[in-house]
């Protein structure tokens, strides 16, 4: 049994009722392995948070299916509930008049989750997402950042199986979001299965078995992250540190040269091949000029994102 499966999935709206209908998701074909961690990525309006609504189940599909282990999210919606936690952005799901101790305890409550058990994890989780000195304050009293947390909290309060997790760190200060990292590795180890969306590149390469890239609400490619470092570069680039400036045009002239560009450091270029065979011949030639600081490397998942997606920013 999968813990996700969707097929075909599609979501169309019409933009304030009227004109002509906007495709959010257009024939998404995923599967998440039952204790894996699948990182969702793409920019705004890719349809990341849509996906993520349809298998929570808060939104109806316009098409196709999806299927939380085995049960479908709209024909099964209770069954899916039960076997879910969701940490959505933003204020939604708290209630900020509450304290933070009272907001966990009215959703374990939801979850049908024992008085007994509701006890004794809800000071657990405060520990865990650094919110046991705030326990007590309302929710409208706390940064961003805070809200956050408690969100991701609550998300862990009935000790769901699949966790369904949109943008869980905005907001979090780095020492907050490292925390939050061990903590996804700690639920994968549990045997937990996350789908994770996120703009943070260094996220997802350190928690995610794979990589799903969607723009435009399609999936482009699914992947582990050095899988998909190999769709942009068949081998690793070559960076080397050299005084020459006449080396550089001796470089560009070498059998399997894509390109050489100039790094940020000082007199630092670097080697792009177009194929494996040409590596050990460009190693050779750099260290016979004299060549004495050389290093092989592969694209970070934040290049393989431009390169796929395209530098569209905050562009919808």
């Amino acid at each position: 049994m999968l813990a996700v499966e969707t097929q075909d999935l599609g979501r169309s709206y019409e933009p304030d009722g009227k004109g002509e209908p906007v495709r959010a998701l257009n024939g998404v074909n995923l599967q998440i392995e039952v204790g894996t961690v699948q990182g969702l990525l793409g920019p705004n309006g890719a349809g990341k948070t849509t996906l993520t609504k349809i298998l929570s189940t808060a939104l109806l599909p316009s098409e196709g299916s999806a299927r939380i282990l085995g049960h479908d999210v709209v024909r099964e919606t209770a069954k899916v509930r039960s076997r879910i936690g969701v940490v959505l952005g933003g204020d939604r799901g708290l209630y900020r008049r509450l304290s933070a101790r009272h907001n966990l305890e009215y959703w374990a409550a939801l979850y049908h989750v024992h008085p007994e058990e509701s006890k004794r994890r809800i000071p657990e989780l405060l520990e865990r997402v650094g919110l046991t000195e705030q326990a007590d304050r309302r929710v409208d009293t706390f940064s961003r950042g805070m809200k956050q947390r408690l969100h991701l909290a609550r998300g862990l309060i009935a000790d769901a199986s699949v966790l369904l997790l949109d943008e869980p760190t905005i907001g979090m200060d780095p020492v907050a979001a490292r925390e939050f990292r061990e903590l996804i590795k700690e639920l994968r180890r549990a045997g937990k299965s996350i789908l994770l969306t996120t703009h943070d590149m260094e996220e997802a390469e350190a928690v995610c078995d794979s990589v799903a890239l969607i723009d435009k609400g399609r999936l482009l490619a699914i992947e582990t992250p050095e899988r998909l470092a190999r769709l942009v570069a068949t081998i690793e680039r070559i960076d080397f540190t050299s005084r020459d400036d006449s080396l550089l045009g001796r470089v560009r002239a070498l059998e399997g040269i894509v390109a050489v560009s100039t790094l940020q450091a000082e007199r630092e270029y670097r080697i792009e091949l177009a194929h494996e065979a040409a590596l050990p011949h460009v190693l050779g030639f750099l260290v016979g000029a004299g060549v004495t600081s050389i290093r092989t490397s592969r694209p970070s998942l934040a290049e393989v994102y431009l390169h796929v997606i395209g530098n569209r920013g905050l562009k919808v």
